[in-house]
């Protein structure tokens, strides 16, 4: 059966996510260690080790997040986490960083280590270097990949693929993070801040929402639409004659009808994206794919839950595994 990797901002949704038949959740520390670093969200060293004490009891491995870029002189945070980590009883460590993949490698040689996505490791020569270099057991893939690049992927290496399949379409391969670091001043890569909150403004300007990020406007809206929040590399920017959602729609990403394609192209696990999201929304989405991955398992038709409530924009793109996205 391929893994069902599920996102746990909070031991409520962790708990939610495990209840709901996630075959492993992944989760940060409350820091700018991993990439969801907002206020409200994620784990003390205390509430890790309890989290990692209950999903182990129902059978569920715990991931930790551990994949923003260290600042320089700062390093120790990432390393003390690293310790926390293992510590805790964790299954893996999700790591992006080639210093702290070294680290981890030489310091703790028995924690479990999984590449992040942020590395953006997405041919075999990048992955094979992970494997040799720092042990790597397993590879989160980039959402720039088709589904018969991931099978010419897997048929050059010997580690395990991990392939997103629902949640935000969240690229980071190609550096739009600095977009948002720049409107902000916070770095999603290495402070693990998107677009956050507290750079938000919605203003009434004439007949229009301007939705704003650290003062740049990114969306305009007429007032009795729904007004998207204001992601930067999801904002409307003109190119040539085009004004438009140049870099990314703002919508979701929703691959099920490509389960069964992505168990034949050899991936082991699937993600699910949306640590940031409710325990409400954690347990039905997870509920869904669990029943897909299950009656894959099985020999039996998928399922066809309807999630579109519950993406952005209340619609969904197969992203660029079918090569219709941009």
């Amino acid at each position: 059966m391929m893994e069902l990797v599920c996102p746990a901002g909070t031991p409520a949704a962790l708990r939610a996510a495990v209840e709901a038949g996630a075959h492993a959740v992944y989760c940060g520390f409350s820091d700018e260690t991993n990439a969801r670093n907002f206020p409200g969200l994620n784990f003390s060293t205390e509430e890790l080790t309890a989290a990692v004490a209950g999903a182990h009891k129902r059978g569920a491995k715990v991931l930790v997040a551990l994949n923003t870029f260290p600042r320089a002189g700062a390093e120790g945070l990432w390393h003390k986490r690293l310790a926390d980590a293992e510590s805790a009883g964790v299954d893996a460590v999700i790591l992006a960083d080639i210093g702290l993949l070294d680290y981890a490698a030489t310091n703790h040689p028995k924690l479990r280590r999984h590449l992040s996505v942020q590395a953006a490791a997405a041919n075999p020569d990048a992955i094979n270097f992970y494997a040799e270099a720092f042990d790597v057991k397993r590879v989160v893939l980039p959402r720039v990949l088709t589904v018969q690049e991931i099978a010419a992927i897997n048929k050059e290496i010997d580690v395990e693929t991990e392939a997103f399949v629902f949640g935000g379409l969240c690229v980071m391969a190609e550096g739009r993070c600095a977009l948002s670091s720049y409107a902000t001043g916070l770095s999603p890569n290495m402070n693990g801040v998107c677009s956050p909150a507290s750079h938000v403004v919605y203003a009434e300007e004439g007949p229009d929402l301007a939705a704003k990020l650290g003062g740049f406007t990114i969306h305009r809206t007429p007032k009795e639409q729904p007004a998207p929040y204001p992601t930067l590399c999801k904002g409307c920017f003109t190119s040539g004659e085009q004004t438009g959602h140049v870099f990314e729609d703002p919508v979701s990403l929703d691959a099920r009808h490509l389960i069964p394609a992505l168990a034949q192209a050899g991936v082991t696990a699937l993600k699910i994206e949306g640590r940031q999201r409710s325990r409400a929304y954690v347990a039905e989405v997870v509920r869904a794919f669990r029943a897909a991955t299950d009656a894959l398992a099985e020999g039996r038709e998928l399922p066809l839950a309807e999630l579109a409530r519950l993406t952005e924009g209340q619609q969904a793109t197969a992203g660029a595994y079918a090569k219709t996205w941009r």
